[in-house]
């Protein structure tokens, strides 16, 4: 600025000893406050240039010279006009480089977004992407940047990837997971300024998935642009990593469709196969068992073969049912039926395959009408007391009881047992398909999961629920179902 503004003044030397008119001198001082402006950041030395060419023209080329004062009035008028214009020629040369500046940061910006967007449409995988957002961040800011990626279930990885040069990542451990996940979960702030990074989470649609780490000796120098792209290229690489997960959601939900699918196909196939089998044989042994004695030796073989194709048979029944359940095949075709003549058919049931067993009864002494599909209900109370009867002694209680709700207006069932009872940690769990208690009976009986999955379903689609808890009043389990009863008005028919 005082280089300009002196060749300027030794200009003016020049052209007064030439016998120019001082508004050439006063041009010549506009030239050194643009150029000064041109060649200097900010406003203060273009405004600082512009006072000071006022004052030294009017200094050393205005009567009387080598003082501020002015003899002529004219001269005061070109003195602030010379002044103004000054400052709007500083003032805008200014602005117009500080636009030009912006638009290049903006350009650079947009250019550094475009390549880091199509990078990350090529990741491989979550790591990748880790990857070329820590290089191109750190390209963006000139330093070593980090990234640490999240697992599906919200947990920091051990081991974080950092950019060290241009060509070189590394990979870092962090000593203490826990405690940063920890800060970042509070964070109320954009950031955590953590002993050596600034940490800047990457937010998903839900989850956080990741953090970008930035050495304390950038962040604290980094201006409002290099923030605003931070953050900008923070959202893009959140961006890429929720579609990246989204899509490997939707490959594992496919694949699980698919393998539910076969297994269905395989299930229904196998068990139509069994069935024509499994009849036969049931059939057989019991002809066997009603012509052999029963002090034959022969005769307990034969009871083994045909109480273990019972149950064979009712695992085919509870497969094919459950494949219609699963396939949406199986209709409801509900009725009016007396509750104490379903319970007393699933109770014939039972005991035609385990005759030693006593079960108590307790129903209304009145008519109790439900609205079912009695067929399914049967086999949902028969899934209910042959659970019961597999976790029972002989000697123990087996109870099933119906009852009305007149409050919730339905009919509720319950199926008590004596046994040994099911654990807190599994009672969430058993009506989960295949899912088989972990602690059983000594002489508990074989059983795959199927039973309380499809009682479960079959409830539901009756518009009911299905509860199991452990008995207060003595060991084992109380399963209750209720059934909603729809009332009729008679008169209107």
């Amino acid at each position: 600025m005082l280089v300009l503004v002196i060749a300027a003044s030794a200009t003016g030397y020049f052209f007064r000893a030439m016998g120019l008119l001082e508004t050439n001198i006063a041009i010549v001082y506009l030239l050194a406050v643009l150029l000064t402006a041109r060649f200097t950041d900010g406003y203060v030395f273009g405004i600082l240039a512009s006072l000071l060419a006022a004052f030294f023209f009017n200094f050393l080329f205005v009567d009387p010279i080598y003082t501020f004062s002015v003899y002529a009035h004219r001269y005061v008028i070109t003195f602030i006009i010379m002044t103004i214009a000054a400052l709007v020629t500083s003032t805008l040369t200014t602005h117009a480089k500080q636009n030009a500046i912006d638009a290049r940061e903006k350009e650079a910006g947009t250019k550094i977004l475009y390549t880091l967007t199509n990078h990350l449409t090529e990741a491989e995988d979550i790591h990748d992407i880790a990857r070329i957002a820590t290089r191109a961040i750190s390209k963006m800011l000139n330093s070593s940047v980090g990234c640490l990626w999240l697992d599906p279930n919200g947990k920091p990885e051990q081991i974080f990837s950092q950019q060290v040069s241009p060509q070189k990542q590394i990979r870092r451990e962090i000593p203490d997971v826990d405690a940063l996940l920890h800060r970042i979960e509070g964070l109320k702030t954009d950031y955590d300024i953590g002993p050596e990074f600034y940490d800047w989470p990457i937010y998903g649609r839900e989850t956080t998935l990741g953090i970008i780490r930035v050495a304390n000796e950038t962040a604290k120098v980094m201006n409002e642009s290099q923030t605003r792209m931070l953050h900008a290229m923070i959202e893009s690489t959140a961006l890429a990593m929720d579609r990246f997960r989204a899509t490997q959601q939707r490959i594992e939900f496919n694949e699980e469709i698919a393998r539910e699918r076969f297994r269905g196909n395989l299930l229904r196939s196998i068990s139509h196969d069994l069935r024509t089998p499994l009849a036969g044989i049931i059939g057989t042994s019991e002809m066997l068992l009603n012509m052999t004695a029963k002090d034959d030796l022969r005769y307990p073989l034969m009871a083994g073969i045909h109480k273990d194709a019972n149950w064979l048979h009712s695992l085919v029944e509870n497969i094919l049912s459950l494949t219609r359940l699963q396939d949406g095949k199986l209709v409801l075709n509900k009725q009016e039926e007396a509750a104490e003549e379903v319970v007393g058919a699933a109770i014939r049931h039972i005991s035609r395959y385990y005759p030693e067993y006593e079960i108590a009864v307790n129903v209304p002494d009145e008519l109790l009408l439900v609205p079912m599909d009695a067929k399914l209900i049967r086999q949902v109370l028969i899934n209910l007391l042959d659970n019961a009867v597999k976790h029972t002694s002989l000697q123990d209680e087996i109870c099933v009881s119906v009852t009305k709700d007149a409050e919730k207006n339905c009919a509720v069932f319950s199926v008590r047992d004596s046994g040994e009872g099911i654990t807190d940690s599994e009672l969430p769990n058993i009506f989960q398909m295949f899912y088989t208690s972990r602690v059983k009976h000594s002489d508990a009986q074989p059983g795959i999961g199927l039973g309380l999955p499809i009682c479960d379903a079959v409830v539901k689609a009756h518009g009911g629920s299905i509860t199991a808890h452990n008995r207060v009043d003595g060991p084992g389990v109380e399963l209750i179902f209720t059934l909603p009863l729809e009332v009729v008005d008679h008169e209107s028919i």
